[in-house]
């Protein structure tokens, strides 16, 4: 029954134009582990699981943009034996997409938006390796948001335009959205169609704050491990059958 609604869901899926940039905000993952009786820190190597199945939906879908908020500024917060295996992760999986065969296949440009220089050292090489391979390729983008913070990418941006300004590079005429857009960590990625949060909880937390003003969101109870196909299937025919009016 379960694969007969997911092959009815894919149909309608791809009978409709899917959305073009898809914003995750991946939660639950040490509920999910906890649920289980296992250790919390089991469920973040749980959601890398489920992170790369959901790049295989996206690709699978022809999604070609595809931002992920993986650790935000204030993660840095929790336990400190979290935060180093996350790190530990980061690093891992940075290296991983590196040399991942899908990615040069597929020529998939990965990238991290965030207060990067507050990384470890070996988290922002392997930030390095992975962004230099894929630096040319430009048929998918997949973006991942660490020690990532949305007001301090709008801070950042103002300041950026502030030193233009100074240098007499811009004028305060010339201050609107495009260039405030140009000035954000996500310059070179359109904004996001759809952004959808898993684990239950309604609301942004500080993600993508200047680049959601027009998004559809989409809100699960499914715990971000837990997620399936056709859970991804069923945020891209909601998306789908809403009607996007800009404000008009």
């Amino acid at each position: 029954m379960a694969k007969t609604v997911e092959a009815a869901l894919l149909k309608e899926v791809r009978g409709e134009p899917v959305p073009r940039h898809i914003g995750i905000i991946m939660d639950g993952n040490r509920r999910f582990a906890e649920a289980l009786g296992e250790p919390a820190l089991k469920g973040h190597e749980y959601g890398r699981d489920t992170l790369e199945s959901v790049l295989d939906w996206c690709l699978e879908l022809d999604v070609k943009h595809l931002t992920v908020y993986a650790f935000s500024s204030e993660n840095f917060n929790r336990n400190p034996m979290e935060v180093k295996r996350l790190m530990e992760l980061f690093e891992e999986n940075f290296l991983r997409m590196a040399a991942d065969e899908r990615v040069h296949r597929n020529r998939i440009h990965i990238r991290a938006i965030g207060q990067l220089d507050r990384l470890p050292k070996r988290v922002r090489e392997a930030i390095r390796v992975a962004e230099e391979r894929t630096r040319d390729y430009a048929s998918y983008f997949y973006t991942i948001a660490v020690a990532y913070g949305g007001r301090q990418e709008i801070l950042d941006a103002i300041r950026g335009i502030a030193e233009d300004v100074k240098a007499g590079r811009v004028k305060p005429s010339d201050i609107d959205e495009s260039l405030v857009a140009k000035h954000l960590y996500t310059a070179h990625l359109p904004d996001p169609d759809l952004i959808l949060r898993t684990s239950g909880e309604e609301r942004i937390s500080n993600f993508l704050l200047w680049q959601m003003a027009y998004s559809e969101l989409y809100f699960t109870d499914v715990f971000w491990p837990g997620f399936r196909r056709v859970d991804f299937l069923r945020a891209i025919r909601t998306y789908q059958l809403r009607q996007r009016r800009y404000g008009k």
